[in-house]
């Protein structure tokens, strides 16, 4: 196939053109047509779906826009009223009316003359979708979406002093990679004191969200939250069961690998003691990689080494660029973190980070770009629902773009022995990264099945799990206090729980695209943008195999994907 960044806003056949949405009553006489509508044939009956995933865009656009621009400020006291007007007032008023049309749909008697092969996937979401709606829990709903948020109000005004000068958590971690250890302590003490200067009012947060959630998952007839979100974020393919598994795997098959990095990490800064704070450093006299200026000069080495890559790729940069849908500096008042967001009408989504000329950053824009990519791709597809594809499969899309790119990086970096630590970076951090997903998901776990738990317990637990994954190499003696509130640091918990277990299963899966690359890399991107033009049509393992890999994290699959790594960290 030849994919094309070309796309369009999608014109309005149902809805007038020019619509604006301000208040709930701008779009209800549509949910009462809807569900008043007569249909009377399968032909009547797609063009009833048709209308209806003309409407869900629109609104989906809104909200999304609402969101990206409070993001960009959160300083700006209007864009946060109109993102809580929204969840507070329009939300809860759409979903009884999204209850009722799914209800009406399934009882259809053309529902059989649809291709079941086409909408299964769409069917199995509706069917999910009824069995956990509750009335009850749609103001508790609306009141959780405003509260999550606030985490981001909270943690974007985080700034700490280095030398006179104020920074943002973000912009001080190229601190932590400089090659004065003394500096590196310093700010990486200021950092964690400033965080925990707000671990009290995070804390009381993150206990209102356990116990709204917990109410909601509660009135829906679930044991816990946890149950609850596996069926709502439509985890129809594997169990907590699994992820248990997946842990162990970690602690296992990833753990000594992890401290064998760490150590040799060591051996090469020549220290005694490894601490938290020589983790990003490099050996005396060995500057840190900078591999931008600025979020402009980010952009456009990106798009020449997706461009190299596959032209389509850096097209939809450029198709972005042209359509200002970017943010990338990191600045104060600027929520936390990284997204690439949908935009269900517009079909070109927006790109939002926090760079700070970091290695890290280049990553993450690699990352947002494989995303990006993804929504590219899945925009054509007819139906709005066709396009909302499984998380563990959009993550397979970012943590492979990060790979598949890597061998383009040379823009990036004037010399090759700056390409080589940038790629020894990038595949330690593969390694790296997977105790911290187990830790974050491990901990989800826990809470949920004890949302109860006294402040005390959840310090508690949090460092048993903490130090299950922890690497011996690294020396934290003394750090108790700042480990303990750790967890604050991952906005997943505060803003999409049970989030991050993806993660987890998308970087097998991407470990495999890459290996597929390494073999042929021409079928490998084939296989790539097939998987993902497949949007949510296919199941989470049909997925993966029409992109040519196993969705399966086994201790067997998982300890052959880490060899291969292994193997391509040490020919570096």
């Amino acid at each position: 196939m030849n994919p094309t960044a070309n796309i369009e806003k999608l014109k309005h056949t149902y809805l007038p053109e020019g619509l604006i949405l301000k208040q709930w009553y701008d779009i209800e006489a549509f949910f009462n047509e809807l569900l008043e509508r007569t249909i009377s044939s399968s032909q009547e009956l797609e063009k009833w779906l048709a209308d209806l995933s003309e409407l869900e865009a629109f609104i989906s656009e809104d909200a999304c826009w609402r969101q990206v621009r409070m993001t960009c400020d959160t300083t700006d006291k209007e864009l946060e009223e109109a993102f809580n007007y929204f969840f507070m007032e329009i939300q809860p008023r759409i979903q009884p009316y999204a209850d009722q049309l799914n209800r009406k749909l399934l009882a259809s008697p053309f529902l059989s003359a649809l291709d079941q092969e086409k909408y299964f996937t769409y069917l199995r979401s509706v069917k999910k979708s009824i069995d956990l709606f509750r009335e009850e829990n749609i103001p508790l709903q609306a009141e959780a979406n405003v509260l999550q948020q606030h985490y981001g109000a909270i943690a974007g005004k985080m700034t700490i002093d280095v030398d006179g000068q104020e920074y943002t958590l973000q912009q001080a971690g190229k601190f932590l990679e400089q090659d004065d250890r003394g500096l590196r302590e310093s700010v990486y003490r200021k950092i964690a004191e400033r965080r925990l200067a707000d671990k009290d009012a995070l804390n009381n947060l993150f206990s209102q969200l356990v116990q709204l959630r917990t109410r909601i998952a509660s009135q829906a007839g679930f044991n816990n939250y946890r149950d609850y979100k596996f069926v709502e974020m439509g985890r129809f393919d594997y169990t907590p069961e699994a992820c248990f598994q997946f842990h162990d795997a970690v602690k296992k098959e990833v753990m000594p690998l992890v401290d064998e990095i760490y150590s040799h990490h060591k051996k090469r800064l020549g220290l005694e003691t490894l601490r938290p704070w020589d983790t990003e450093a490099e050996p005396s006299g060995t500057a840190p990689l900078r591999p931008f200026t600025d979020g402009n000069d980010l952009l456009n080495k990106s798009i020449e080494c997706l461009d190299r890559l596959d032209p389509f790729f850096g097209d939809c940069l450029r198709k972005m660029k042209e359509l200002n849908h970017l943010d990338l500096d990191s600045r104060k008042g600027k929520a936390p973190g990284g997204y690439n967001m949908p935009l269900a009408e517009s079909g070109a989504p927006f790109i939002f980070m926090n760079a700070a000329s970091q290695m890290s950053d280049l990553t993450t824009m690699v990352h947002e770009a494989g995303h990006a990519v993804h929504s590219f791709l899945a925009h054509p597809l007819e139906l709005t629902a066709f396009k909302e594809y499984p998380t563990e499969m959009a993550e397979v899309a970012s943590m492979s773009m990060e790979l598949f790119t890597m061998d383009h990086w040379d823009m990036f970096f004037e010399s090759e022995e700056d390409m080589k630590r940038a790629k020894r970076h990038q595949l330690e951090r593969v390694i790296t990264i997977f105790p911290w997903i187990a830790t974050i998901d491990a901990f989800q776990h826990w809470i949920y099945e004890h949302p109860n738990h006294t402040m005390e317990e959840r310090k508690d637990n949090w460092l048993r799990i903490l130090n299950t994954y922890s690497t011996s190499a690294i020396d934290y003696t003394g750090l108790e206090p700042y480990r303990s509130y750790s967890w604050q640091r991952q906005l997943h918990l505060f803003e999409v729980p049970f989030y991050y277990i993806e993660y987890g299963i998308a970087q097998l899966g991407a470990i495999g695209m890459w290996k597929q690359y390494r073999e042929d890399p021409k079928n490998a991107l084939n296989r790539y943008i097939n998987g993902l033009s497949l949007g949510g049509t296919k199941r989470l393992p049909e997925l993966y195999q029409s992109s040519g890999i196993q969705f399966d994290f086994s201790h067997e699959n998982i300890r052959s994907l880490m060899l291969f790594v292994k193997n391509e960290l040490d020919s570096l």
